[in-house]
């Protein structure tokens, strides 16, 4: 494969050696080299102090600054801590070096590396390690290695059962392979442009997000109203108070058995659980049901809207053809006076009182009869349409944004498995 610009190759397969990635730029031929991450960097770990220090002084970094999937910003550092310059001087992350998550309760989180790149340094919390530059290298580029190629022995080799921990005698045993610092530096140069695009394409998703909240607020009732501050035009009647079961026909999923094979196949009917709930419109399913499984599956018609009750409390999506869905999931199928994608959006809000539910009883879970008398105020059928067209509109924009950043996290991962070993 060649880029628009030339600027990279890719090799047959059959010549790649043992330590030459399938894809790299032109000019670059040697094979990358085996170095102790302990011959880049030394390891130390962060500042506990008292919980009075924080909220004033230095910027800190702490372990959610590291998960974020954006480059740490000393701007955007949202902790401080107050220490003496003697411990300060001593915590500094300075360009170039990089911060680890130390402890998780997720092993896909423990050892996770951040490279830092801003000019004005920081500091670090307890909950951290700090490899400190010792020798040359080029920091983004050892990050992506550690993130990827290393990933799978960092979880490995980090210990715990309920939480997993690494430690500095682990990162210091660990090997990456390298290649020169000048092919170090393209390789930064080419995943920093990805990520800037995808930095841009999650900020205008983040504020389409961020307005659909706005217009939520302003669109339907707040407590104690009866009409909201927003409406469309000719619109003036109060909005009247129902619950979800005067609005159609309310079911719980069910689930035909998983041990028939019978009852599933590849291109039948949509079976959908709560982990296919991803967008607010389903259009696939990991699971499909046979004709045998439709029999004994319960069944939404099209426009129906499907909410999670039990565990993931409150996740919603609209059917656009009849799908079965298995008991940890409500429908709501509505009726001739209601407006299906009017409800999608309201179920949002539904939502909200629903976490309320489960969080007040032994178990989360919100069963037929409290889903059935949730009560929310409604407009007439004419005002529902003119606001479900409205957010369908909008959330189809949301949608678009969402599709071309999942497109470029799947391009970079896609290139982080060819251009590294």
């Amino acid at each position: 494969m060649t880029s628009e610009n030339n600027l990279y190759v890719e090799k047959n397969k059959a010549e790649v050696s043992k330590n030459v990635p399938e894809l790299r730029f032109q000019g670059f031929i040697d094979a990358w080299e085996q170095r102790k991450l302990g011959d880049l960097m030394t390891f130390s770990n962060g500042i506990n102090a008292p919980k009075e220090n924080y909220g004033t002084g230095t910027k800190m970094i702490s372990v959610m600054d590291i998960l974020n999937p954006l480059p740490i910003k000393y701007d955007n550092i949202l902790n401080s801590v107050a220490v003496d310059k003697k411990i300060e001087d001593k915590n500094k992350v300075e360009k170039g070096d990089l911060i680890f998550v130390r402890s998780s309760e997720i092993v896909e989180e423990v050892g996770w590396a951040k490279a830092y790149k801003e000019d004005r340094y920081a500091l670090y919390s307890g909950f951290a390690i700090r490899g400190k530059r010792i020798s040359s290298y080029n920091a983004y580029f050892i990050e992506l290695t550690l993130n990827y190629a290393n990933r799978k022995e960092v979880e490995r080799r980090a210990g715990g059962s309920t939480r997993f921990n690494i430690s500095q005698e682990i990162l210091n045993s660990l090997t990456v392979l390298t290649p020169s610092i000048s092919e170090q530096n393209q390789i930064d140069l080419f995943f920093t442009k990805i990520d800037d695009t995808i930095t841009l394409h999650q900020r205008k998703l983040d504020k389409l997000k961020l307005l659909k909240k706005g217009y939520l607020q302003q669109i339907f009732p707040q407590n104690g109203e009866k009409v909201p501050r927003v409406r469309f035009t000719n619109f003036e009647n109060e909005w009247e108070p129902r619950k979800l079961k005067d609005l159609g026909i309310i079911q719980t999923g069910n689930t035909p058995k998983t041990s028939n094979a019978e009852n599933y196949n590849e291109n039948g009917v949509l079976w959908i659980t709560p982990t296919d709930i991803e967008y607010l419109i389903t259009n696939n399913s990991a699971k499909k049901l046979s004709a045998e499984g439709y029999s004994k599956a319960r069944i939404a018609d099209s426009g129906s809207i499907l909410v999670t009750c039990i565990a993931s409390i409150g996740k919603n999506t609209l059917v656009e053809e009849p799908s079965g869905f298995n008991q940890q999931i409500n429908s709501l199928t509505p009726n001739k006076l209601n407006n299906s994608y009017f409800l999608l959006t309201q179920s949002e809000l539904w939502s909200t009182k629903m976490k309320g539910i489960a969080s007040s009883g032994t178990m989360q879970i919100v069963n037929k009869n409290d889903f059935s008398n949730l009560l929310f105020l409604y407009p007439k059928l004419e005002e529902q349409k003119k606001i479900g067209s409205f957010f369908k509109q909008l959330d189809y924009t949301i949608a678009l944004h969402q599709s071309k950043l999942d497109k470029l996290n799947t391009l970079k991962q896609g290139l982080l498995q060819k251009m590294f070993l």
